[in-house]
């Protein structure tokens, strides 16, 4: 199987598609990425995780400083005019922690908290000490697209990614073991003739398509249901 194929069918990095450039490793634009991922981090759609993305650029609060600067209150408009509203109050009070705690400790830039993290796991653990209510599964989101842009983003993949690997005979189906998942699809990635700086973008393809498709077995509207082993028919 062709894998570039997987991207063009079902979309590739969120981050890119919501306008953040993370290529040039912009503290900026990093941080855009983190807020999106701790939106992301709830149980909540797409749709109105872009829309309240829009309105934290509409409202010009898209830093730290200006977290902090809003206050709780401001925050919780915001995410109220996103539809983010089943998760403002935790969400804001969230969000106004991670943005003290960054400048406290790292001058406000992610950057300098990847550099001053020892490894892979120091750098989860680092992040998830930003706030209360940031887990593993906020820390893999954000993670996901900074691999290969930061040496030490190397997160294992998600059980939906695992999922639709496995649906598409990427990697062997309930494989338990995430490192060697991991290896298996960057290794199938290499071989497909993907550049490095690109698996983000697979990655996410895989995400969209667990999500989305595998996990509510709704294979019928799936952008790869012609090769994947587990569509009826």
């Amino acid at each position: 199987m062709d894998v570039t194929r997987i991207i063009a069918a079902a979309g590739g990095r969120y981050s890119r598609e919501m306008g953040i450039d993370l290529d040039e490793c912009r503290s900026d634009h990093v941080f855009r990425w983190f807020l999106a991922s701790v939106l992301f981090g709830a149980r909540i759609s797409e749709t109105i995780v872009k829309r309240t993305m829009e309105a934290f650029k509409a409202a010009g609060v898209l830093t730290p400083e200006e977290m902090e600067r809003t206050g709780w209150d401001g925050l919780v408009s915001i995410l109220d005019r996103g539809g983010y509203a089943r998760y403002d109050f935790k969400t804001a009070t969230k969000l106004l922690e991670l943005s003290r705690t960054l400048r406290e400790r790292y001058g406000g830039d992610l950057n300098r908290l990847h550099g001053e993290a020892s490894d892979a796991g120091d750098l989860e653990e680092r992040l998830k000490a930003l706030a209360k209510g940031i887990g593993r599964v906020t820390v893999n989101i954000f993670l996901r697209e900074m691999r290969g842009i930061w040496p030490k983003a190397r997160p294992l993949p998600s059980d939906l990614v695992v999922l639709a690997a496995g649906n598409l005979g990427l990697c062997p189906r309930g494989i338990g073991d995430g490192e060697q998942a991991s290896d298996l699809l960057q290794n199938r990635w290499k071989e497909s003739g993907g550049k490095a700086a690109d698996f983000p973008d697979f990655e996410s393809a895989l995400l969209r398509i667990g999500k989305n498709h595998c996990r509510k077995k709704g294979c019928g509207a799936c952008p790869v249901r012609t090769v994947c082993r587990s569509a009826p028919g």
